[in-house]
């Protein structure tokens, strides 16, 4: 562990860009101390060799200053990102850890040892270890008073109060507590073998991908490690993907300020209608579109071939207009590139529509999953032609029904997936009325259930009733 710890500081070994953010609370950075401290397997870590066909941006992990350059990096990280990343800055760095608790407040930490603590017997060692602030103290109620004060090598010693950052340096904490505190070295010696020789000694399974492993199989073995602990969306499991294509997806969602790019997220999330739109409602939208442009094209093709009628069986063995998540995580970068700005132009309409049905704050809106199918049709009808009084009313009876029909609660994928080939089929074409529309029924009985305003129904009635004018 140590020999890891050394080089991820040195920037032998760093993270390939599209990697999440490290993410663990106070208390799993205390498990996993707790876990290494009692010899516990903490899992193995997956390493991809640098200099081969896949090549990934890559950065250093989080904490370690100066930032290492790119071209020093060896290895880089697919699995075991979060516990490495806890070990380094706990163990390696100098600095305090920067965390949160339970309730996502944001704090700075240093962790300590309470050495007498740690040697009771039968003793909890998650309650041996101490956390102070970036001041390195402990404060009482309300943050008046200071409980614990390990400000300086003196106050540590005479506390015995083990810095963890000094567990690979062990011996230069000795020489110091055999001068401020020498009635405690036997102490310290039976800690030193109890617990710092757990640290020291600790040995970490290391699985590594050699730099001749194809593309694929780098982006499947990602996809599959990282389905435990803190599992990745599709959006991070795409970004990864289109990483070995050279495209930074992380960066056109999410922007960069160091490569000076604003990302679609920020210019989406502008209109308050639209601010809880995520990357998996964006990269679904295209997948709707990609996989109902293929269809079509699929079908074009059998048209012609059968001089303009295509057999019952042949369109049984059309490709689907999909929603899944396999089907997403399938979604090639020229295609992601390819519908990128019209969906993206498709879900800036979205707010102007939504105003048409008088929803105008973010807490009337029904259902934020409606959106997705909303945006991939707006998107579809160019120019606004969803202004025109037919097309308006069709898509205003579409978004009701599947409101007042609660069509869009649970899962909806396929739902979604139905209503973008025949909502556009009903508008653009004359088509079949759509399934939402003629599925939706709302029972007056159901007035007397409402109970919650957090109910789409609920939402929907609300915005219905004030906009014919009620004042209450």
């Amino acid at each position: 562990m140590k020999d890891l710890l050394v080089d991820i500081q040195a920037g032998k070994i760093q993270l390939p860009d599209f990697q999440r953010g490290w993410v663990w609370e106070d208390m799993r950075i205390r498990e996993l101390l707790v876990s290494v401290a009692q010899s516990f397997p903490v899992g193995a870590v997956m390493m991809l060799e640098t200099g081969g066909e896949v090549t990934f941006e890559q950065r250093g992990v989080e904490g370690v200053e100066p930032r290492p350059k790119a071209e020093d990096a060896k290895w880089l990280i697919l699995d075991g990102q979060q516990r490495l990343t806890t070990l380094t800055q706990v163990l390696q760095l100098k600095t305090p850890v920067q965390t949160h608790n339970g309730r996502g407040k944001k704090m700075k930490l240093f962790y300590y040892w309470d050495i007498e603590k740690a040697l009771q017997p039968d003793a909890d060692l998650l309650d041996a270890i101490v956390a102070v602030d970036e001041r390195r103290q402990q404060y009482g109620q309300f943050h008046r008073d200071v409980t614990l004060d390990l400000s300086t090598r003196e106050r540590e010693c005479l506390a015995m109060h083990f810095p963890c950052n000094a567990m690979f340096d062990a011996m230069a904490w000795m020489v110091d507590l055999s001068k401020l505190n020498p009635t405690k070295i036997q102490q310290f010696l039976e800690f030193q073998q109890a617990v710092i020789g757990r640290f020291t000694g600790y040995k970490v399974p290391v699985i590594q991908l050699l730099k001749d492993t194809s593309k694929e199989a780098v982006c499947t073995v990602f996809e599959k490690v990282n389905t435990g602990g803190v599992a990745l969306n599709v959006f991070e499991l795409i970004t990864a993907t289109f990483a070995a294509e050279k495209f930074n997806l992380r960066d056109d969602w999410l922007g960069s300020v160091e490569r000076n790019v604003q990302g679609r997220r920020a210019r989406l999330q502008a209109a308050e209608l639209l601010r809880k739109v995520e990357a998996s409602d964006f990269i679904q939208s295209i997948t709707l579109l990609e996989t109902r442009a293929k269809r079509h094209e699929r079908l074009a093709e059998l048209t012609k071939a059968n001089a303009g009628v295509v057999p019952d069986e042949d369109k049984q063995q059309l490709p689907p207009v999909s929603a899944k998540r396999k089907t997403m995580l399938a979604l090639s970068r020229a295609a992601y590139e390819s519908w990128a700005g019209k969906v993206e132009q498709g879900y800036l309409q979205v707010p102007s529509f939504l105003r048409k049905q008088s929803i105008l704050r973010l807490r009337e809106l029904p259902y934020q999953t409606q959106l997705v199918p909303l945006a991939a049709i707006l998107a579809e009808l160019d120019n606004k032609d969803w202004l025109t009084p037919v097309m308006f009313d069709r898509l205003s009876l579409w978004f009701w029904c599947g409101v007042l029909g609660e069509l869009y609660g649970g899962a909806v994928e396929t739902r979604i997936a139905k209503d973008v080939e025949e909502v556009l089929d009903w508008v653009k074409n004359n088509g079949p009325v759509p399934a939402t529309v003629s599925d939706a029924s709302f029972d007056a009985q159901r007035l007397d259930r409402l109970y919650t305003r957090n109910s789409a129904a609920y939402k929907g009635l609300n915005v219905l009733v004030l906009r014919q004018g009620a004042q209450d």
